[in-house]
């Protein structure tokens, strides 16, 4: 199967999303944040050629399951100290994309209690399956 950038016709993907998935995790560079565990929220986008994700017999073996995208989360944030949001944008868009279905990723990371004076500091990053 060719692989379409999804961003030239959305209207062939079905978009799977989990959305402010809060996970408490080991991240930072400076040396407060490598004593205790921050608040993570993170956002996924997993794209999928409607043509393999549609059910005929309306059963979940058909389809891409949402705990395939909290898993994938839970397995990285276990792995240890991670310093950047980067990093871990980049490593679990990665393991997403492993997935045989899956063609294309947004993944954002956001740390909402950084700065007092803003929402969140975070980092976002889209990705296709090489074709």
């Amino acid at each position: 199967m060719q692989v379409n950038h999804p961003l030239l016709n959305l209207m062939e993907y079905r978009r799977l999303f989990l959305e402010d998935y809060e996970v408490y995790i080991n991240i930072g560079v400076h040396d407060h944040e490598k004593k205790a565990e921050q608040r993570v929220i993170l956002n996924v986008d997993l794209y999928i050629p409607i043509q393999i994700n549609t059910p005929k017999e309306d059963r979940l073996e058909e389809v891409v399951d949402y705990d395939f995208m909290r898993e994938t989360i839970r397995l990285r944030t276990q792995k240890g100290h991670i310093h950047l949001q980067e990093t871990l944008c980049d490593t679990i868009a990665d393991a997403m994309l492993e997935h045989p279905k899956v063609v294309a990723v947004r993944i954002s990371t956001a740390k909402p209690d950084v700065y007092p004076d803003c929402a969140s500091v975070g980092v976002e990053i889209f990705r296709v399956k090489p074709t």
